[in-house]
């Protein structure tokens, strides 16, 4: 890793020492012709993977029409694209705007609006969860709650209050008075790939209902087909009142939006909140381009068996290697695997063997392949991982 390869970026990244110029489908070629599996696909961005013909052809004829206008005129494909978005989900409105802490942003805004307009603004608070991640705000940063992420920006924004993930008992003794709503990601992805159960988030949806909370649901990552349907939400059988999505939104072009019911929004007014580029022409075409692919029929059939075909494969190779991995996480495309060796160490040793992952918390690596990864690719991704393995078991060996 190095931190000097750009030496004009503001060095807030440990890149890797290796750069790309372009990518097909499921793989990215280096600068230097070599051939890298792309599992960490953008970090969950590029769920169709690199080029793909529908969203290439969607952003060339875009371009040759309009770039950017104002969100002061009307956007006919913007409300297309919403309609699809509402038609999908539990939403009446969505609010457009350039990634997934703007849409965290947006969603803590509505929530605290709500309140305000009925009348309570002193309801502002939020109950979010330890592991957590929304974001690099300082807002977003508040309500993931991390120390190192918070280090060195001064004093935390009022209104968060973190629980431990998964307890009840918790969540209901931090609700008082002043207390808005909760927020919390179906399944945390920076967090180690921790899956929220069906129980615990039917029963956060009955406190809000009898507490008069909003339930806020983080989808940035998991959202847009990631865990097999095309929101979360969907296949838990819980409805949240307002939703944040972005990542693979736009298919790699930078799109957040803010989705909520119309009595979640009723205290978002005109002035109340804005983009400039929101709903930027070029972004909802690439939008609008994804739907139209992760609609068609069978689409999500086909994420939910390579997800069942890879977990099988993992499974194996954890039988074979458990002095490196132990346990897989995760539903769909978001899967996790827990390393017995620091993550760092496996993340590097998949490079090394041209397979690109994510580590993540509770020294987790994540498997984020796009979501049009075939057989043979997941196939070849195991042999991958199985090769990385044995190599750090070997070293594991020689250092014994």
């Amino acid at each position: 890793m190095t931190k000097s390869a750009a030496p004009h970026l503001l060095p807030v990244f440990a890149r890797a020492d290796i750069g790309f110029e372009r990518g097909e489908g499921c793989w990215l070629i280096a600068t230097n012709g070599e051939r890298y599996l792309d599992f960490t696909s953008g970090v969950a961005v590029n769920a169709l993977g690199h080029a793909h013909p529908v969203l290439v052809k969607a952003l060339q004829e875009q371009a040759t029409k309009l770039w950017h206008m104002s969100n002061l005129f009307q956007s006919p494909d913007g409300e297309r694209l919403a309609s699809r978005l509402c038609n999908e989900s539990f939403a009446d409105f969505v609010f457009f705007c350039n990634s997934g802490a703007e849409a965290l942003e947006c969603v803590i805004k509505v929530v605290r609006r709500y309140h305000a307009s009925k009348g309570h603004p002193e309801r502002f608070r939020m109950i979010t969860f330890e592991g957590a991640f929304h974001g690099r705000t300082l807002a977003t940063l508040a309500a993931t709650g991390s120390a190192k992420y918070l280090e060195g920006f001064g004093p935390p924004m009022e209104g968060f209050d973190q629980v431990p993930h998964g307890d009840l008992d918790a969540v209901k003794k931090a609700i008082g008075p002043q207390t808005a709503g909760i927020l919390i990601e179906p399944i945390q992805g920076e967090g180690g790939v921790r899956s929220a159960t069906p129980a615990f988030l039917k029963a956060l949806r009955q406190l809000c209902d009898e507490r008069g909370l909003l339930l806020a649901f983080d989808e940035v990552q998991t959202g847009m087909g990631r865990t097999g349907d095309l929101f979360a939400h969907r296949r838990l059988g819980v409805t949240p009142d307002v939703m944040s999505l972005a990542k693979a939104l736009g298919g790699g072009f930078p799109i957040g939006a803010c989705l909520a019911t119309a009595e979640a929004a009723s205290g978002m007014t005109p002035g109340s909140h804005g983009s400039t580029f929101g709903g930027n022409p070029l972004a909802i075409s690439a939008a609008n381009a994804v739907l139209d692919v992760m609609l068609e029929p069978g689409f999500f059939d086909h994420v939910q068996k390579m997800s069942l075909l890879l977990k099988q494969k993992l499974a194996s190779v954890i039988d074979r290697h458990p002095d490196v991995v132990s346990e897989i996480r995760g539903e769909g495309l978001l899967i996790g695997i827990k390393a017995v060796v620091p993550s760092g160490d496996l993340v590097a040793a998949l490079r090394d063997q041209k397979l690109l992952t994510v580590g993540a918390g509770d020294n987790v690596v994540r498997f984020l392949p796009p979501l049009i990864v075939t057989e043979a690719e997941i196939e070849d991704s195991v042999g991958r991982l199985e090769r990385a393995c044995a190599a750090l078991s070997g070293n594991k060996r020689a250092a014994s």
